[in-house]
């Protein structure tokens, strides 16, 4: 065991870090998701209100209500979410600096087995770990033990927003095909752009996840459809009624 070595619990002041990739996937996510809920919720609202009435302003008055309370639900949502996610790693990575601080030989030395359990030798994972644990300790056992990034820590503002400027992008496009289209048009032209808005969200989905776009875009579409036949029928239903 080398009890001398010193152990620096955050980077070098003159050296750049390569991060961001977490804050990236993170917001890029949340637009993802917040454009495909924008697209379906407010096509849903605009469908039954084509179900219920033809009046235009009436129509209007809906999509444009839903686009507003789904883009601030959204936000919200998203920035409690990864404000949750972003206390639990700042309490994590406080933990593990003070177990630097106070315990340096059995922290390097568990640094060595989590190296070793990954199929290096026991001599060369302590000399990988000592070496780690010189240049940046923090960084080391973060990225091992945690799988953190200190310089890189969730933004629940960055995600907040992406969320919700996505959401309302989403919902423009039915709720103005449904307002702008011709009476005779409008229902199916809406259906269209859903389709191939929903087609679009599903393949990019599938891509940040490394999974099979075929199957996104299938699901997505298929939800898409589902949700606007039944919102359909809720609204000419009621409208006959009331």
């Amino acid at each position: 065991m080398t009890a001398e070595v010193e152990v620096p619990v955050g980077p070098h002041d003159n050296e750049p870090h390569q991060g961001g990739m977490n804050n990236r996937l993170n917001w890029l996510r949340a637009a993802v998701l917040g454009a495909n809920d924008g697209i379906v919720s407010t096509a849903g609202i605009v469908i039954g209100a084509v179900g219920a009435t033809n009046e235009r302003s009436a129509i209007v008055i809906a999509g444009v209500a839903g686009l507003a309370a789904g883009a601030m639900s959204m936000g919200a949502g998203e920035y409690v979410s990864v404000s949750t996610q972003r206390d639990s790693e700042l309490a994590l990575l406080a933990k593990e600096r003070r177990e630097l601080r106070e315990e340096p030989e059995e922290e390097l030395a568990e640094l060595a087995g989590l190296y070793a359990a990954k199929g290096l030798d026991e001599d060369l994972a302590l000399e990988v770990a000592t070496a780690l644990t010189a240049h940046d300790a923090l960084a080391a056992h973060a990225e091992v033990e945690l799988g953190i990034d200190p310089e890189d820590i969730s933004s629940p503002w960055h995600a907040a927003w992406a969320s919700m400027l996505s959401f309302t992008v989403g919902a423009l496009l039915p709720l103005l095909t449904m307002t702008l289209g011709s009476e005779a048009l409008r229902i199916w032209l809406t259906v269209a752009v859903v389709v191939v808005a929903l087609a679009l969200t599903g393949f990019v989905s599938a891509r940040l996840g490394y999974a099979r776009p075929s199957r996104a875009v299938l699901r997505n579409v298929a939800g898409g459809l589902f949700a606007m036949a039944v919102t359909y029928g809720i609204g000419a239903a009621l409208g006959t009624q009331i």
